[in-house]
């Protein structure tokens, strides 16, 4: 791809504050941004996340009182739950392992010290405190792949955080699956209206964001 086309995808997206509620994504293309979730490189490569793909009506307005009332939660076509673990145990590593070695054609033996080294620093480890912490940093790599690939199919999203996670998950029912709400993004196609569709971006320069050494 030219670089020319990738930087007029990424000038073309930006957070949709409104959406055409009379707009739904095609079933082809949707299932393209459905592979790109699973898709979505993660710590370990363990996963530590479920994508829930809300497109009911009317579990949509359920979900829009606890997050301040955001019209685009309700008017976009597909809205996505970043749901991330709350807890990590051997089995779960166990249960991607077997995975692995089974997509690999290999012997999971083979891997008797890579399980070693993932449940020491996550079962284990200091960081076995802080795995919700940890699974919704994951999350938000989920949520820039999946803008990405949303805006090379021209396919207009909105990432949110402004929503109440208990609430998310009690209607969800995500807590009994030891899951949490770590962030949303509604996704589909900007309404004409939307002013901040064509309104420039706006970046600081780059000088004072990157840094070559």
């Amino acid at each position: 791809m030219p670089e020319s086309d990738l930087l007029d995808h990424l000038r073309w997206r930006y957070a949709a504050k409104s959406f055409d509620p009379h707009k739904t994504i095609p079933s082809e293309i949707w299932h393209q941004l459905e592979e790109s979730l699973i898709l979505t490189p993660s710590s370990y490569g363990l996963q530590p996340w479920k994508f829930i793909i809300i497109t009911d009506a009317k579990l949509k307005a359920e979900l829009r009182a606890h997050a301040w009332k955001q019209s685009q939660v309700t008017d976009c076509s597909h809205f996505v739950v970043f749901a991330s673990k709350t807890t990590l145990n051997s089995d779960y590593i166990d249960t991607n392992l077997q995975r692995a070695a089974e997509v690999r054609g290999t012997d999971v033996a083979t891997m008797h010290g890579y399980r070693g080294m993932m449940i020491q620093d996550l079962v284990h480890g200091a960081r076995s405190g802080v795995i919700t912490e940890w699974a919704g940093r994951q999350a938000y790599i989920a949520l820039g792949q999946f803008m990405l690939a949303a805006a090379m199919l021209r396919v207009d999203t909105c990432p949110m955080e402004g929503f109440v996670p208990a609430e998310f998950d009690k209607i969800l029912g995500l807590t009994a699956k030891g899951l949490t709400a770590a962030v949303c993004c509604a996704a589909g196609y900007r309404a004409e209206s939307d002013k901040y569709a064509t309104a420039p971006k706006v970046r600081l320069p780059s000088h004072k964001l990157i840094e070559h050494l």
